[in-house]
């Protein structure tokens, strides 16, 4: 599954870094996992990677930045990696 599409480039670029009341852009998560990434906002950086800041769901909730490579990177059991929520839409809410 390609993680980051044409219409999630185009909407975080239109979002900017603009932090007053985060809006939530996509969801990724760790199918074998609970691990959840909320992505508030990203930019295109060096190289054509991305990297998003957004709300981590871990060990802890918390706020940090991590990169669309780290995302790609990632293997779980049977050589799974990390999925995008096809069904997630914009909100200003987090759902776990």
């Amino acid at each position: 599954m390609k993680l980051l599409t044409e219409e999630i480039k185009t909407a975080l670029r239109k979002k900017g870094t603009d932090s007053d009341s985060p809006t939530f852009i996509c969801k990724f998560f760790d199918p074998c996992g609970s691990w959840t990434w909320f992505v508030a906002s990203g930019e295109e950086v060096e190289g054509g990677d991305w990297l998003f800041y957004g709300l981590v769901d871990g060990f802890e909730k918390e706020w940090g930045y991590f990169s669309l490579k780290e995302l790609e990177s990632v293997r779980g059991p049977f050589g799974l990696g990390i999925e995008r929520d096809i069904l997630f839409k914009p909100t200003k809410e987090m759902e776990a």
